[in-house]
Order: structure tokens, then C-alpha cells, then sequence
């Protein structure tokens, strides 16, 4: 959804600038398709500094636009360094270029963020599931499943209880994966927010195009003073001596028309068919509903796959016999398995696998609590980030 934004943006902008601006679009189409490039590539995981890339773009769009207006004089590559620190003090943009600035920022961190908290929940769970299971819970489950048939009770249901006790004893190191689970879900829920909220990534995104001819108009409208305090500050620029003919003559003044003649601002790009706000509705609903995930797991193992009797069935298959099941049920997690009566746990070894995982979920929320007040954050795992290369959107 981010990247289908700012696909659509790239594309009006496409659409409507060769008819808006002629040659000063056609002559540095590179430059406005360096800056979606640039973003894309953030949004992508790599690691760039957003704010730099957008002080690039504005500083090689003023230096093509200074040389546009100004076709007359021979600007020197020094003329422009100077052009640029004289011209950056009288906002010859306007307010966009910051105002973009504070705004695409927080906007692209809280997008990025959110579908790398998607990916880094994903993979965890990946992860976890390819951890083996142990000797003394294969002959736990091995009992659980498969002993009634050979006591001749093959109808018999397991005890639901009895049930519970296996794969809690099974999943108890992944069970020690709820409480930065629950975080790193709180955690997407807070930004999912912002996205919809105050950072408002829908308008942001989709409209960069819009600001951008917001700010060529400014300096359409500000080109004379704003050359004249650049020719005060850095002097005047020599005559060109080349292109003296009239047709070269003609050609520039056509492109110098073209570049101060007011265009209207291309039309916001229809948006996705489904707003954000729907979007980010239906993923908080999912996300709150996935807080219990690892913790809730055994019961649902017991009650789906094994499909336990009820704890107060005193016919069901209790580990020996056709009867009750007598045993408390265990506590969540590795410590608690200490005393499970079913799967010898040893409680001194936690899955170092899973605690890796554990890990990953900690830099994840961390990322996302960053994302929330606007920081930055570094993606040291951008290879990572997508297989392909792309964050699903």
C-alpha cells in the first residue's frame, strides 16, 4: 500500500510535468527520478539518511532551475556553491522544502517501521516453528496420541488437562516469547496510529509531487529578487559567449518562458482502492487479537490437533488409563515446567534459538518506539530486511 503511494505520486508527476514545465523537466528528469529512487530505497530498508537525500534533491533543483532562468550568463559549477548557501537563507522554495522535510520524514520512518515490525513478527514465528522438538517431548506426545490405541482404547479422547501439560512442557521456551511479543504487537498497534494519525503517511506520500510544483511555483514568483541577492552576494555571473546565434537565442528564451510561465499544480493521484484507515483498522484488530499468541498456543494445540476431552471428563485418556486426570496444569514458560509430571524439562537450558528470537523482537519494538516520536532508526539488518529486496506494503 506505501509503495503503490508513492508509485502513484511518481507517476502523476511523470504525467504532468512535461506539459508544465517543458524543458526544465525534460532536461533534468533525472533528478526528479533520483529523489523517488532515493525514497523508495528507504522505504526498502537501506540505509539512508532521509533528510540528506531530500537537502540533494532540492540543492541540484535549484542549481538546473538557477541556470534555466539564467541562460544568458556562464554559471560556473563555483557560482553555484555559491548560489546555493546565498539562496538558501531567502527560501527561494518557500516553506515546502522544510515543511516536506519534517513531514516525509516522520512519515516514511512510521511506514518503514510498521512493515518491518510485520516482517520481523513473520520471521519469528518461521524461526520458532523450525526448532526441533526434544527427545523427552516426542515420547511425551508419543504417549499422549498413541498409547490408548495400543491399551485398546483407540476411541478414547486424551484428558484435556493431561494434554495441556505435554505441550506446555513441549512449548515452554516458546511459550517465554509472549511478553516481548505482546510488546512488539502494543508496539505496531501505537504506530498503526500515527500512520493514520497525526503523521497522516497517506496525504504525505501521496502528494510529494503537489509539493514539489508548490515549490517551483515559489520560485517562479520570487525569481527576481531571489537573483538579484545572489548576484549581490556572489557577484555577477559572465556573459556566455556561447549560443550567440538567433536560433540559439530563440531556444533559450523559449526555455526561459517556459520555466517562468505559472502552471497549475498537477491533481492529486487517486489513491488505492482501500483507504489506509481501513487498512490500518482491520491489521489492529489482527494485532490485538495475536497478543496471546505463544501463551495461548497449548490450548489451542489441545483443543484443534489433539482434540482433548473437557478438564472435567472423568472418561478420557489420562496417560495410563480411562479416568481422570489428577496433575495441576503447569505455568507458562520454561521456569515453570520444573515440576511437569509429563516432559522432563530441563529448565537450566533455555532454546538458544528462541532467545535469539526474543532478541530480535526487543530491537524491533525498540525501532518502533523511535518511529512513534519521529527518530530515525538504523536498519543494521537491511539485508534482511525482505528477501526480494521489498518490504510488503
Amino acid at each position: 500500500y506505501f509503495q503503490d503511494l508513492l508509485n502513484k505520486s511518481e507517476k502523476a508527476l511523470y504525467d504532468a510535468f512535461p506539459s508544465m514545465y517543458g524543458e526544465l523537466y525534460t532536461q533534468n528528469t533525472k533528478v526528479f527520478k533520483d529523489l523517488y529512487s532515493e525514497l523508495r530505497r528507504y522505504y526498502r530498508g537501506s540505509n539512508i539518511n532521509l533528510e540528506e537525500a531530500l537537502n540533494e534533491f532540492w540543492t541540484r533543483l535549484l542549481e538546473r532551475l538557477f541556470k534555466l532562468m539564467n541562460p544568458q550568463y556562464h554559471i560556473t559549477d563555483e557560482y553555484l556553491d555559491c548560489m546555493v548557501k546565498h539562496a538558501e537563507q531567502h527560501k527561494p522554495f518557500g516553506e515546502v522544502p522544510r515543511d516536506l522535510k519534517v513531514k516525509a520524514t516522520r512519515a516514511f520512518i512510521a511506514a518503514r517501521s510498521y512493515a518491518q515490525g510485520f516482517l520481523v513478527g513473520s520471521d519469528v514465528v518461521k524461526k520458532v516453528s523450525q526448532v526441533p522438538l526434544s527427545h523427552e517431548c516426542t515420547r511425551a506426545i508419543m504417549k499422549l496420541l498413541y498409547c490408548p490405541h495400543c491399551r485398546g482404547m483407540a476411541s478414547v479422547k486424551p484428558c484435556n488437562n493431561y494434554c495441556l501439560n505435554v505441550v506446555k512442557g513441549c512449548l515452554a521456551n516458546q511459550a517465554d516469547l509472549s511478553t516481548e511479543w505482546k510488546y512488539l504487537m502494543d508496539s505496531l498497534v501505537v504506530v498503526a496510529d500515527r500512520i493514520d494519525g497525526p503523521y497522516n503517511v497517506d496525504t504525505v506520500i501521496g502528494t510529494i509531487h503537489m509539493r514539489i510544483a508548490e515549490a517551483i511555483s515559489n520560485l517562479q514568483e520570487n525569481k527576481d529578487s531571489i537573483t538579484a541577492k545572489v548576484f549581490q552576494g556572489c557577484g555577477n555571473p559572465k556573459i556566455s559567449t556561447k549560443g550567440s546565434s538567433s536560433e540559439d537565442k530563440k531556444r533559450r528564451g523559449k526555455v526561459a518562458l517556459l520555466v517562468l510561465s505559472p502552471a497549475p499544480a498537477p491533481q492529486s493521484s487517486p489513491g488505492p482502492e482501500h483507504p489506509l484507515s481501513l487498512q490500518v483498522l482491520d491489521a489492529k484488530g489482527n494485532l490485538t487479537a495475536l497478543k496471546t499468541y505463544w501463551v495461548t498456543l497449548p490450548g489451542s494445540l489441545c483443543s484443534k490437533k489433539v482434540v482433548a476431552s473437557s478438564a472435567a471428563d472423568d472418561k478420557c485418556w489420562n496417560g495410563m488409563t480411562k479416568g481422570s486426570y489428577l496433575p495441576e496444569v503447569m505455568g507458562d514458560g520454561l521456569a515453570n515446567q520444573i515440576n511437569n509430571p509429563e516432559v522432563e524439562v530441563d529448565i537450566t537450558k533455555p532454546d538458544m534459538t528462541i532467545r535469539q528470537q526474543i532478541m530480535q523482537l526487543k530491537i524491533m519494538t525498540n525501532r518502533l518506539g523511535n518511529a512513534n516520536i519521529g527518530n530515525d532508526v538504523d536498519f543494521q539488518d537491511a539485508s534482511e530486511f525482505s528477501g526480494t529486496g521489498e518490504v510488503p506494503g
